[in-house]
């Protein structure tokens, strides 16, 4: 297992990188001025589940390969910025449904939808695999063996500290969508403000080099 110390330490350094501002927090409270709270913490949620696997990759050393390998890395790369360039024209293309559809988060997706979007943009976020196999193992006590299990470990104390941090970016652009709710026009123009600044998050990713990606 992993030593308490190194648990701790870690835990103060995955909250200090979750509370700075990044893509995922982009991702989120472009989704929720789209399509509400409920919509805001799926895409939590599933974004969060779609982390597991990449976890158990590294925890099993896949994830070097996928690192080393340049080809592997930018298919993973577009593939995850096309998806989010798509979220982002579907949210600009359906703000009327969203302006129609005032207090019902997620009213014409369903939350498995939802949720199932969220967990393609985590499990296609190349951010995410690079930290992992860059930072995970400085935490790892080798001494104690057993090293997949302690990989594992810190990568879903990762996962949770995602899910409690982004959650309140979530909850936070609700409000503010539930605000701009009594204006259906205000609301349209929320929902495709959210869809705007997922195009320009895709576009962000995709433009990044292969290894700094």
């Amino acid at each position: 297992m992993v030593p308490l110390s190194n648990l701790l330490t870690f835990a103060l350094a995955a909250i200090a990188l979750i509370a700075l501002p990044g893509p995922s927090v982009l991702f989120v409270i472009g989704r929720s001025l789209a399509l509400g709270r409920l919509g805001g913490f799926l895409s939590v949620l599933g974004n969060a589940l779609g982390l597991v696997p990449i976890v158990i990759a590294v925890a099993l050393g896949l994830g070097v390969i996928v690192t080393q390998s340049v080809v592997i890395f930018t298919i993973i790369k577009f593939v995850g910025a096309g998806y989010i360039v798509y979220l982002g024209v579907q949210a600009i293309r359906h703000r009327k449904d969203a302006a129609k559809d005032i207090g019902v988060s997620s009213a014409r997706k369903s939350n498995w939808r939802v949720l199932a979007e969220g967990f393609m943009v985590g499990i296609s976020n190349p951010k995410s695999l690079v930290f992992f196999v860059a930072v995970l193992p400085q935490f790892v006590d080798y001494s104690q063996g057993a090293v997949p299990l302690q990989l594992a470990t810190l990568g879903m104390v990762f996962v949770v500290l995602a899910v409690l941090g982004d959650s309140v970016w979530a909850l936070t652009a609700g409000w503010a969508r539930d605000w701009f709710a009594t204006s259906p026009k205000r609301l349209e123009k929320l929902s495709a403000t959210g869809g705007v600044m997922m195009i320009g998050l895709g576009g962000v990713l995709a433009a990044s080099g292969a290894k700094s990606a």
